[in-house]
């Protein structure tokens, strides 16, 4: 008794892990839609504006498609959890009808057993079976089996109890994420009715804002020439951290080159005769200025990050998909990288250099990653930054303040600023934030962790 209560044991510790992989599983999907869903509910109030003026519907349109396309994100991934959920009963369902088909067999199995045990159910029918053996050998060989056919038995039994526990939990686990399903299903199905309201209130906004025509021209014009004002002094800057970057670059290749020239003529020299040396001064001393002219002449071309720029920007390279948002607090991003046409809208294209990111009033502004402020200017009242990370700048728009200077050492995640709150707007809060490579302008969403 006390042997078959060990074997009931070990059978409820293998099991439970079964239960367990699939309420992880669920786990997981529940915590990633979980903070996309509290995105989502932080995110509502941004949508709250009640100006009529073109400027103000304008910036409501943008901040209500961000809140849609977050969403339509979020009944993207609740999709894909479906389809998850989906294979796990689906594998659930194979194990349980392996369970059900090893457990019949072990009954069939044990069945025979004890009624081959009835039919030789008494101790004198095996002592019979035992003792009328013609040798001592097969008395033992006979002895024996009768022990191994009691613990075959024995065995039979303790492996059923064990496989009725599996089949048991198996059933619960399924039944778990079934229910888990059944929940998505609705939680999806409320997200889509919200969606369609916000969908039909963006038409509604679009309408009202085809009526303002001329208006809305007049504001997208005035949004371009601030942009074009703001990216053209960007584009000086970071020129002009270019060229300090290849200044270093080229200081740094002539130092180095300085030091490997006095090197290899500290060795020459030890191994020269005195007599020799005299005589070959003048052409070996030529030859020396030609080589050292040549190693200065070819890599300061080449280079233009120093040892230290290199390893910062190939480390912010093997960080792209991971890098943090430049926004504390919740966000929706209003408007996307490229040029294009608001949908809705005859006429109205927008061309944007970097991506324009809503948060709450009191948002602050933070480093991507590692780097060194390159410049912090500003233009029309408002504070930008620029930090540079090896051969990739960060740029951060529509600051009220900026907590950092040109020349500071910033970690990732360091709040570098303030970002402006129009008071005349319902608080909005928008920064607009750019990346390049050198002078190359990059999208910054792929390189971004949503």
């Amino acid at each position: 008794m006390k042997r078959l209560l060990v074997w009931i044991v070990s059978a409820l510790c293998l099991t439970v892990p079964l239960l367990a992989q699939s309420n992880k599983l669920i786990k997981e999907l529940e915590s990633k839609r979980g903070s996309l869903q509290q995105q989502i509910a932080e995110t509502e109030s941004l949508l709250k504006n009640t100006k009529k003026d073109v400027g103000s519907q304008l910036n409501s349109l943008a901040a209500l498609t961000g809140q849609i396309e977050e969403r339509k994100r979020y009944i993207a991934t609740m999709n894909n959890d479906v389809e998850s959920i989906d294979r796990e009963l689906n594998n659930l369902e194979r194990q349980l009808g392996k369970l059900r088909r090893d457990l019949r067999d072990k009954k069939k199995k044990y069945e025979s057993s004890v009624q081959y045990l009835y039919k030789n159910k008494s101790i004198e029918e095996k002592l019979m079976f035992i003792f009328s053996a013609k040798t001592l050998s097969q008395t033992y060989r006979r002895l024996r089996y009768v022990r191994e056919y009691a613990t075959y038995q024995r065995i039979q039994g303790e492996e059923i109890l064990k496989k009725q526990e599996q089949v048991t939990l198996k059933k619960k686990e399924l039944q778990q994420v079934k229910a888990a399903k059944v929940s998505l299903l609705k939680e999806r199905e409320n997200e889509k009715v919200k969606l369609e309201l916000q969908e039909k209130s963006k038409r509604t906004m679009v309408a009202n804002l085809q009526k303002m025509q001329k208006g809305l021209q007049q504001e997208i014009s005035k949004k371009r020439r601030e942009a074009n004002q703001l990216n053209a002094r960007i584009d000086k800057l970071i020129a002009e951290e270019i060229e300090r970057a290849r200044k270093r670059a080229e200081e740094e290749a002539r130092q180095a080159a300085r030091r490997e020239a006095e090197a290899r003529k500290k060795a020459e020299g030890g191994t020269r005769s005195q007599s020799k040396e005299s005589g070959k001064r003048g052409s070996d001393d030529a030859s020396d200025a030609a080589s050292t002219s040549r190693r200065k002449a070819e890599p300061l071309e080449s280079y233009s990050m120093s040892k230290a720029d290199r390893e910062l920007s190939g480390n912010f390279v093997n960080n792209r998909g991971r890098l943090p948002m430049p926004i504390s607090g919740a966000y929706i991003i209003t408007s996307h990288y490229g040029e294009y046409a608001v949908e809705g809208l005859r006429n109205v294209k927008l061309d944007n250099k970097g991506i324009d990111i809503q948060g709450k009033p009191g948002a602050q502004a933070r480093a991507i990653f590692d780097g060194k402020v390159a410049a912090v200017f500003q233009l029309n009242g408002l504070f930008n930054i620029l930090i540079r990370h090896g051969n990739y700048i960060s740029v951060y728009c529509n600051l009220s303040s900026a907590s950092v200077k040109s020349g500071d050492t910033v970690s990732t995640k360091q709040t570098i600023g303030q970002i402006f709150s129009d008071g005349s707007d319902n608080g909005r809060t928008v920064l607009h934030f750019q990346l390049r490579r050198e002078k190359e302008k990059l999208n910054p969403e792929p390189w971004l962790n949503r």
